[in-house]
């Protein structure tokens, strides 16, 4: 099984605009969807579609349109109950797939609040093959309350995976308790842990893949996935790093891509396949997911119809004895 924590869930609400988004003048917009949301709930949700055990744990009070909302997408989940209404983000989707969030700093959680939450975790993940904690975190939660689960639920048997950034990223692979075991930051994000211009990281693998290697000498996690937008995804282990390109097609919504790529890559381990096999099937489901509306979650057929995927083994400076231009294509 896979849990995923989800602190800070909302409800995301998708609008389309007919035109251009232009400052300070009226716009046209298509009707409101409002789907579940929060990194950890976009990933359950994928996971949950290739028809692999899942549970979403997150706070929300019991009669919450957000529960309502997840109970309609007959997700498996535990709400831990708190007192103030789950946040509500907006997302305003361009035509041409140019999408704008606005993101909501989410409702506060108290000590008990946030003690009930971390109790829940626990219990809920005993046996899990994984346990992703994923997404910003809300006010009255300490910034390395990620690193005190990562210690406690790897001392119970799961592994952890760790979708952050700023502060909660930086105190989970700070803490001397040691790395969880897979992280999966964009461009942005590493450049906050290591250095580096975002946009050159995308646009060159090799960099990408040495950047991806120097935060897991530095920092310790057994692997990254570093996502990088429409480019595609490098991996790095102790085994190698390798580049998947994006498979082409039309953009309609970022929202949740990266979140499709971490399950994606999520379902390829817990099925067996080698790095090379969750690399591709990581970088399929997010391109998958931003060729779909708002953060809906793509299926097992949205991720089929994409053309194959083919797999570089990437030689980057710090790794001359290994050997370049191996490719691997995965049609699944």
């Amino acid at each position: 099984m896979i849990v995923t924590v989800t602190a800070n869930p909302a409800i995301d609400r998708l609008l389309t605009l007919d035109e251009p988004l232009v400052r300070g003048v009226v716009g046209r917009t298509g009707a409101p969807v409002d789907q579940p949301g929060g990194k950890g709930v976009n990933v359950a949700r994928v996971v949950a579609a290739a028809g692999h055990e899942v549970a979403a744990i997150f706070p929300a009070p019991a009669h919450d349109s957000f529960v309502t909302a997840v109970e309609a997408t007959g997700l498996a989940h535990v709400a831990v109950p708190t007192r103030s209404r789950v946040r509500v983000n907006l997302t305003l989707a361009e035509a041409d797939g140019t999408t704008t969030k606005l993101n909501a700093p989410g409702a506060e959680l108290s000590a008990d609040e946030l003690d009930r939450l971390t109790r829940s975790i626990v219990e809920s993940s005993a046996g899990a093959a994984w346990v992703v904690l994923s997404g910003s975190l809300p006010p009255g939660v300490p910034d390395d309350w990620y690193a005190v689960l990562t210690r406690t639920l790897r001392a119970g048997g799961a592994r952890v995976a760790v979708d952050a950034s700023g502060a909660p990223l930086l105190a989970t692979l700070g803490a001397a308790s040691g790395a969880p075991d897979l992280v999966k930051p964009n461009a942005h994000e590493v450049v906050e842990l290591v250095g580096g211009d975002a946009d050159a990281i995308e646009a060159d693998p090799a960099l990408a893949a040495e950047t991806a290697q120097r935060v897991r000498r530095e920092f310790g996690p057994a692997a990254v996935l570093l996502t990088l937008g429409a480019s595609g995804a490098v991996l790095a282990t102790a085994d190698g790093s390798w580049f998947a390109a994006s498979p082409p097609i039309v953009p309609v919504s970022t929202v949740g891509a990266g979140d499709s790529s971490l399950a994606g890559y999520l379902l390829a381990e817990v099925d067996g396949l080698d790095a090379p096999g969750c690399l591709s099937t990581a970088v399929r489901h997010g391109s998958a997911a931003a060729a779909l509306a708002g953060s809906t979650p793509p299926g097992p057929s949205d991720v089929a119809a994409l053309a194959a995927v083919s797999v570089t083994h990437v030689q980057h400076p710090s790794h001359h004895n290994q050997k370049d231009g191996h490719v691997i294509t995965h049609h699944g």
